[in-house]
C-alpha cells in the first residue's frame, strides 16, 4: 500500500520503528494531492514548501525523543473556518479571500503541539452554511466515489480529502451534521464531540450555540488518537468544560455484550430511501447478533427538530456575520457613496446567496414582531428534545438512526429548492440542538456503490460508549477497508 492509504495509527508505528520518516509521509500525500486535486478540488489553499518545513522539523524531535506523540509527523488539513496563522482562512467567502488571521485557533495549537503536519486547507460551502460544498466562493469539491455526486456539506472538503488520500485525518466543524454527512457521503468516519469538549476559539463562527469541532478520519481508532489531542478546558473559550477527559484510546473494545441501544421510530421507515434503509437494518443486526440489547424507542419532539434548527441556527448566523460590514478586516466593496451605502454594497457583493438567505431569515425571527412567535418557541421546543433525550439516556447507551436519508445526490439537484437541501440533515440536527456527542461509521453501500452511514449518539460527554459502539461495529464488519477507486 501506499502511505497516503494507510491510517494515523499505521503511519505513527511505522514512524517509531524508523522504517519511514515524516518527509516520506508528506511528499506521498502531496504528490496524492498534485494528482486528484484538479478532478476532486477538496483544497482552497496548499502550504506545500511549509509542510514539507514542518515534517523536517518534526522528524528531528522524533528522532531524539522530543516528540511521542502518535499525531506526531502525520500530514492533516483543516476545514477553512478555522484560524491558522499566516494562512488564508476565507470560509469559502468571497467576504473572506484575502483574510490571513494573526493567531491560530486553539485546536490548532494543540496539534502543532503533537507534531501534526498541516498541508492546508480544506474547501467547505460559504460560511458553512450548506449541505453539498455547491456554495463555495471558489469551486465544487467532488466526491471521490463518483465525481458527478457532491461530497456532502458543509465540510466537503474535509471529508472527501480522507477518503481520496488527500490527507491522512482532517478537522471540520458541525453545526447541524456538516462534519457527520459528508463523512457518511464519503465512507469515512467522522465525530462530533459534546458541545464544549473541544474549543471553538479560532472557528469561525456560524451558529454559536451548535457549532463544535471534531475530526474526520479513516477508521474508529484514528478519531480516538485524533480527539485525545484536541480536547480540554480552554480560558479563551467560555463555553469549553472544565472537566477531566479521559484517554479515549481505552475504549477501542470490541465487544457490545449488554450495550442497550434505543433506534429512534422517527427516524426510520418511509423518511429513507429503501437501500438506505436496508443497510441500516442489516447494521442493527450485526449489534444484535454481538451482544447489544436493540429496541425502538419514540423520541416525539424530533418531528420539530428541521424548523427548531433552521429558526435558532439562522438567528445565530445573521447576529454573528453582523460584523462583516467592510470596516475592520474582510472584503470591501471598491465603489460607495457614504457609511451606509459601503455596508449595502459590501455585503451584498461579498456574500453569496444562501448565506444572504440565511441572514435575512435568522433577522425576520429575530425581529421584535416575530420575536415571541419564532425565536422564543424555538427555544421552547429545543429544551422539548434536550430533556426528551435525557430520558432516553436514563435507559439507553446508545441511540441509534442513519446518518443521512439517502446517499449522495448529483450537483444541481437541490441547489434551486432551499427547503429539500435543509431536510437533508434532518437527521444529524438533532445531535447540535442537544449538543450531544454523535459518530458516523460506514455501513454499507446502495446500487450506485455509493457509501451508507450509521449514526449513533450518546449522552453528554459520552464519547467513549460511541467510540467502544463504532468500533466494535467496524471490526465485524468489512466496510472500513472500502475506498474508492481513483486511478
Amino acid at each position: 500500500m501506499e502511505l497516503y492509504e494507510l491510517t494515523i495509527k499505521q503511519l505513527s508505528d511505522m514512524l517509531k520503528k524508523k522504517q519511514i520518516s515524516a518527509v516520506e509521509v508528506t511528499r506521498s500525500v502531496l504528490d496524492r494531492i498534485d494528482k486528484l486535486e484538479p478532478a476532486l478540488g477538496c483544497y482552497i489553499t496548499i502550504v506545500a514548501e511549509k509542510a514539507l518545513q514542518d515534517a523536517e522539523n518534526v522528524q528531528k524531535d522524533i528522532d531524539n525523543g522530543t516528540l511521542r506523540s502518535p499525531l506526531a509527523g502525520i500530514p492533516m488539513a483543516v476545514k477553512d473556518n478555522i484560524c491558522t496563522e499566516g494562512i488564508p482562512t476565507t470560509c469559502a467567502s468571497k467576504m473572506l479571500s484575502n483574510f490571513k488571521p494573526p493567531y491560530n485557533a486553539t485546536v490548532i495549537r494543540k496539534l502543532y503541539d503533537n507534531g501534526a503536519i498541516l498541508l492546508g486547507k480544506l474547501n467547505m460551502d460559504e460560511f458553512a452554511m450548506g449541505s453539498s460544498t455547491e456554495t463555495s466562493y471558489f469551486k465544487k469539491t467532488r466526491n471521490p466515489w463518483n465525481v458527478e455526486r457532491v461530497p456532502g456539506g458543509s465540510s466537503g472538503g474535509s471529508a472527501a480529502a480522507v477518503a481520496s488520500g488527500e490527507a491522512i485525518y482532517s478537522l471540520a466543524s458541525d453545526t447541524g451534521g456538516s462534519l457527520r454527512q459528508p463523512a457518511s457521503f464519503c465512507g469515512v468516519v467522522g465525530l462530533k464531540p459534546t458541545y464544549g469538549s473541544v474549543s471553538r476559539y479560532g472557528l469561525i463562527a456560524c451558529a454559536s450555540s451548535f457549532d463544535q469541532i471534531g475530526p474526520i478520519t479513516k477508521d474508529v481508532t484514528d478519531c480516538a488518537l485524533v480527539l485525545n489531542a484536541i480536547t480540554g478546558r480552554d480560558e479563551k473559550d467560555s463555553t469549553s468544560a472544565n472537566i477531566e477527559h479521559p484517554d479515549y484510546t481505552k475504549f477501542l473494545i470490541n465487544d457490545v455484550k449488554g450495550l442497550k441501544i434505543g433506534i429512534a421510530s422517527e427516524f426510520i421507515g418511509d423518511l429513507l430511501d429503501k437501500e438506505v434503509q436496508k443497510a441500516f437494518i442489516d447494521a442493527v443486526d450485526v449489534l444484535k447478533k454481538l451482544g447489544a440489547e436493540c429496541e425502538e424507542i419514540s423520541l416525539p419532539s424530533l418531528k420539530n427538530a428541521l424548523p427548531v434548527y433552521c429558526i435558532l441556527a439562522f438567528a445565530e448566523a445573521s447576529s454573528n456575520l453582523g460584523r462583516y460590514d467592510g470596516v475592520k478586516y474582510g472584503y470591501r466593496a471598491k465603489e460607495y457613496k457614504d457609511l451606509e451605502d459601503m455596508y449595502r454594497r459590501t455585503r451584498s457583493e461579498g456574500f453569496g446567496p444562501e448565506v444572504k438567505r440565511r441572514i435575512l431569515l435568522g433577522t425576520y425571527a429575530l425581529s421584535a414582531e416575530q420575536y415571541d412567535k419564532y425565536y422564543k418557541k424555538a427555544l421552547q421546543v429545543r429544551r422539548m428534545i434536550c430533556d426528551e433525550f435525557n430520558d432516553a439516556f436514563k435507559k439507553y447507551d446508545i441511540i441509534l438512526y442513519p446518518t443521512t436519508p439517502d446517499t449522495a445526490f448529483k450537483f444541481g439537484t437541490m441547489t434551486k429548492e432551499p427547503m429539500q437541501m435543509y431536510k437533508h440533515d434532518i437527521l444529524t440536527m438533532p445531535a447540535n440542538i442537544a449538543g450531544l456527542p454523535a459518530i458516523t461509521v460506514p455501513c454499507g453501500f446502495d446500487s450506485n456503490n455509493l457509501p451508507v452511514g450509521l449514526q449513533m449518539l450518546s449522552k453528554p460527554f459520552g464519547e467513549g460508549k460511541l467510540l467502544q459502539a463504532a468500533y466494535t461495529f467496524e471490526q465485524n464488519t468489512e466496510f472500513r477497508n472500502s475506498r474508492p477507486c481513483l486511478s
